[in-house]
């Protein structure tokens, strides 16, 4: 068993939202993408983050999300939430909401603002942990969101609470290295960027990956392998999937867009309509996505 800080660790893929035409969620493609990730093998599942489109669902699309991914798990494998709320209140709200809906731990998310003080975002989050009784993570992804907390401030965080315990971070295999040295290990480290550099990013130090919903099966053994300490293996199931990770990655909206579409092509489910507004998928983008799928198993 792997000893980290949290108590988490490993693959936990973030569940896409699928959508009708009318913009609702559709709920079986949502049941099957938990069903295979249980089955192969994830050590724990994650939603309402940036992949899930959070930011096109409201307040009650994100329960109702919440709520048809935990009743499917049923327990199998620890739960990670997202809490994307916009103010300190709301952000308290919804965690103990999460809570009562079967989550393990929670992500929080800054809030939408730019140019405001590192001490500010500091009693922002201190002022939301200070009133939730689950492990807590911070989301710190600036070059996506438009703020973040640097490297102190993390630490500082961690210093004040002791239930802060995961950063979520979207950096290379270098920064999570620097941000390890930096905060010497007080809290433990989940990476995003769609799986990018996952071998580099757990030699760095990294406890686990929260990438999209599309490769995990292969994240799965590319994590076990490198914990088993068979480097040769795990940078060969890696090299199977890089090239999907590699088209995938060029923004938030490109990932979502293409990925829940390898994902139902995987799943063989629906994929569902994308919502407005969002990146329309071209003909030479689904042949190359159709070529990425054909050279891995079906789930």
């Amino acid at each position: 068993m792997v000893k980290t800080r949290s108590g988490f660790h490993g693959v936990y893929p973030m569940i896409y939202a699928f959508f009708d035409e009318k913009g609702g969620l559709l709920q079986a493609p949502v049941v099957a993408s938990v069903e295979a990730m249980v089955k192969h093998g994830v050590h724990g599942l994650a939603v309402l983050g940036l992949a899930s489109e959070v930011n096109k669902l409201s307040r009650n699309d994100r329960l109702q999300l919440l709520e048809w991914v935990s009743e499917a798990n049923a327990g199998r494998v620890p739960l990670s939430v997202t809490v994307a709320e916009n103010s300190v209140a709301g952000q308290i709200e919804f965690a103990r909401m999460a809570k009562e809906r079967g989550a393990d731990w929670l992500v929080l998310q800054p809030p939408p603002v730019s140019h405001v003080s590192e001490e500010q975002l500091l009693a922002f989050f201190s002022a939301i942990i200070d009133k939730i009784d689950l492990p807590v993570g911070i989301q710190n992804a600036p070059q996506y969101l438009g703020i973040g907390l640097s490297n102190a401030g993390l630490r500082k965080l961690a210093q004040r609470h002791p239930n802060f315990r995961v950063a979520k971070t979207e950096g290379s295999g270098v920064a999570i290295a620097q941000l390890i040295e930096e905060t010497d290990g007080l809290f433990d480290v989940f990476n995003g960027r769609g799986g990018y550099e996952l071998p580099d990013v757990l030699r760095a130090g990294a406890a686990g990956v929260i990438p999209g919903g599309e490769s995990f099966d292969i994240f799965v053994k590319v994590y076990d392998a490198m914990r088993a300490g068979d480097d040769a293996q795990a940078e060969k199931n890696y090299r199977d999937v890089l090239p999907l990770i590699v088209f995938l990655e060029e923004s938030i909206d490109h990932l979502v867009t293409y990925g829940k579409r390898v994902a139902a092509m995987r799943l063989d489910t629906q994929a569902g309509t994308a919502p407005l507004p969002s990146t329309v998928c071209t003909p030479f983008g689904l042949s190359a996505i159709r070529r990425f799928v054909d050279a891995l198993p079906k789930l």
